[in-house]
């Protein structure tokens, strides 16, 4: 990597201090750097403002949190540059290192001493009266609401081969180990390390107490249709982007041969993560019995 893109959240409250002290630092230690038209007025000096920072650059830097995160790896369009996440917003579960690490981080960076992780994607297909209407990469999840206040949706779901079943409630989500950690969480789903190679079928707030959370393994084909639509019913893909669908409409969601990279310290751990993120705390069973 000798060449980076630089792109931000500019509307985080750190945003000034953060971009400029990514790219000194990142010049500092014999790095090009290039950065988008809205991050410009804050780089400072001895950077290029370019277009399109996903062409040219080698590898992307992303100030922001997880929405900056899922924002790149839309625009990088499967490109095979790694990412490389600075939280300066609220949960930051795909973002690499704070603020406050910048400094030793572009050191590791310039010695070689840094890792890349791979995280898995789904590919996610909306087809209508038997043409596909559209087609699109999610990193995080795939989910169909009714966003029409206290009306639910009726969908048939099947999983691969196996004959489907009928779900009444206010949604669904399909997501990836990454998105295990965002929307399905909160839906009631269970957290799937990065490194399993699984999807999480979760409904949102079902009319039956025997629906439950679902972890699929690699290779399955999830099929959805919408059986009943009062005309509110929409597909959102990591949290961003939106098409509304009608009934008869299926949406099938599977693996990508496709995978996004992540530029990652050599202390991180993805526990540790969870422990930050998630408030966990731990237990001091051991010291009160020694």
């Amino acid at each position: 990597m000798k060449l980076l893109g630089v792109t931000a959240n500019i509307y985080k409250d750190r945003a000034d201090e953060a971009v400029s002290n990514v790219c000194k630092e990142a010049l500092k230690n014999g790095f090009s750097v290039v950065v988008d038209s809205d991050s410009a007025e804050l780089a400072g000096s001895g950077v290029e403002v370019v277009d399109s920072i996903y062409k040219v650059a080698d590898a992307i830097v992303a100030l922001g949190g997880d929405g900056t995160m899922l924002r790149v790896t839309r625009e990088l369009e499967g490109a095979d540059k790694p990412i490389l996440g600075v939280n300066i917003g609220n949960l930051g579960f795909l973002t690499s290192i704070g603020l406050s690490d910048v400094a030793d981080a572009f050191k590791a960076l310039a010695a070689g001493e840094y890792g890349v992780a791979e995280r898995a994607i789904v590919e996610c297909r909306v087809t209508r009266g038997g043409s596909q209407i559209a087609s699109y990469h999610a990193l995080n999840d795939a989910v169909i609401t009714n966003t029409s206040p206290s009306r639910v949706v009726t969908l048939d779901v099947s999983v691969g081969d196996d004959e489907g079943t009928s779900f009444v409630g206010d949604g669904l989500i399909v997501a990836t180990p990454s998105g295990s950690t965002g929307h399905s969480l909160s839906s009631g789903g269970p957290i799937v390390h990065p490194g399993v190679k699984a999807m999480v079928m979760s409904l949102i707030c079902p009319q039956t107490l025997s629906s439950r959370p679902m972890v699929l393994p690699a290779g399955k084909v999830v099929r959805i249709r919408v059986q009943s639509s009062s005309g509110k019913e929409i597909l959102t893909i990591d949290g961003q982007v939106s098409l509304p669908l009608e009934t008869g409409d299926e949406v099938e969601v599977s693996d990508s041969d496709r995978c996004v990279k992540f530029v990652q310290m050599k202390d991180y751990s993805y526990f540790s993560v969870l422990r930050q993120k998630l408030h966990w705390s731990l237990s001091n069973t051991r010291d009160a019995d020694s």
